[in-house]
């Protein structure tokens, strides 16, 4: 230990590139689709490394502060994501042969949502729909979404708790998470 400083987030920036650009690339995809993730991405980073010396640590982990970028770098994309949604809700399901991880993974991102779901998502205020899906796709806590969209941790827990009631209610009560055979038994 030589009591130096520990090195500044613009002096290791590559390392934070290196570390969770296919993590934000991901989340960029089950948001808006495999078109628009990479250009999401490479927008979170340039937005990050713009703004590095502004990076406040007590605020939260750098994870979480690139996921708040690619939040409102994905709002900005919003219309294109509600179209997407939209359109994908008008789509009847199709038969797909998928591995399980796979058909889990498609049932959340932006390309695989079907019917009612996706209508239902697209029909939610921003900031539920922000919070439902950094939940969902994201695998956020909810003190890493508060952090992420600068919000209080109770702000994040009723817009989670306000979205799953829409998306329930839109849904006729069930969950879409569950299979035709653990919803029926």
């Amino acid at each position: 230990m030589t009591g130096d400083p520990p090195p500044r987030l613009d002096e290791r920036f590559d390392e934070v590139f290196d570390a969770y650009f296919a993590e934000i690339r991901r989340y960029a995809a089950k948001r808006l689709g495999p078109d628009a993730a990479a250009d999401v991405a490479a927008q979170t980073f340039l937005e990050a490394f713009r703004q590095r010396r502004r990076y406040d640590p007590q605020r939260g982990n750098v994870r979480t502060w690139l996921y708040g970028i690619a939040t409102k770098v994905v709002g900005r994309h919003q219309r294109a994501e509600i179209r997407a949604l939209r359109a994908s809700a008008r789509l009847s399901p199709g038969r797909h042969t998928e591995e399980h991880a796979e058909r889990v993974d498609s049932r959340v991102s932006a390309q695989g949502l079907r019917g009612e779901l996706a209508g239902a998502i697209a029909a939610l205020p921003r900031g539920q729909r922000d919070v439902l899906l950094l939940v969902a796709l994201a695998d956020l806590s909810h003190d890493e979404v508060a952090a992420a969209l600068g919000i209080s941790y109770g702000t994040v827990g009723s817009r989670l708790n306000r979205a799953r009631t829409k998306l329930r209610k839109a849904l006729g009560g069930t969950n879409p998470m569950l299979t035709l055979e653990e919803q029926h038994g």
